[in-house]
């Protein structure tokens, strides 16, 4: 078991990575996170570091098994046995592991287009104030999003397969405007794997 994150004052960044991905693939023998990209960095490994370049990091994953100890080599990995009951599961097991801090980036781990200014500008959001800040990019809402720990008691509550959307519709959020088409980019399907 790792270590709980000690971050008291802190904003730490929650990796979530635990999906099985099967729109990738349904067999299940092609895990998406561990694609390469044609910069020759696997799509965890990649969205791990745009994450640790601003925050300690705790990603949350399905297994702790070594493909994916060396592609986070600057984050705490976290083992959620309770992934298969849907992302809110992952979500609470990363919370637990960070609950001391003082807020939390919550990112994909399909998601590695993301430039480091949209984290670092989550960031300063949830400093000066913001409760929920989530980017946009064209007027379109977008992944990853800031907590303050003000919403932890109702984030620890979730559950299923929506993850925190339904804090996102009834609480205030800043909006956070950001020159980044990565945060409406995911990898769900072979397809969407950028060519080399």
């Amino acid at each position: 078991m790792t270590p709980q994150i000690n971050r008291s004052h802190q904003i730490v960044g929650i990796l979530l990575s635990a999906g099985r991905g099967r729109r990738f693939d349904a067999s299940g023998t092609q895990n998406k996170l561990l694609q390469i990209l044609p910069d020759g960095v696997s799509v965890l490994a990649k969205s791990a570091a745009i994450l640790s370049s601003a925050l300690p990091v705790c990603v949350v994953a399905r297994e702790v098994v070594p493909e994916f100890i060396s592609e986070c080599v600057a984050c705490e990995i976290v083992q959620c046995i309770a992934a298969d009951q849907g992302m809110a599961a992952s979500l609470v097991c990363g919370l637990q592991h960070a609950a001391t801090a003082a807020g939390w980036v919550i990112a994909l781990a399909d998601m590695p287009f993301v430039k480091e200014t949209t984290v670092q500008s989550l960031i300063t959001a949830l400093q000066q104030g913001a409760d929920i800040a989530v980017p946009t990019y064209n007027g379109r809402r977008g992944n990853p999003v800031g907590f303050s720990r003000h919403h932890l008691a109702r984030l620890l509550q979730l559950q299923g397969d929506q993850g925190a959307r339904s804090l996102l519709r009834e609480f205030p959020v800043v909006e956070v405007r950001v020159n980044d088409i990565g945060i409406l980019l995911d990898i769900d399907t072979v397809s969407d794997l950028p060519q080399s």
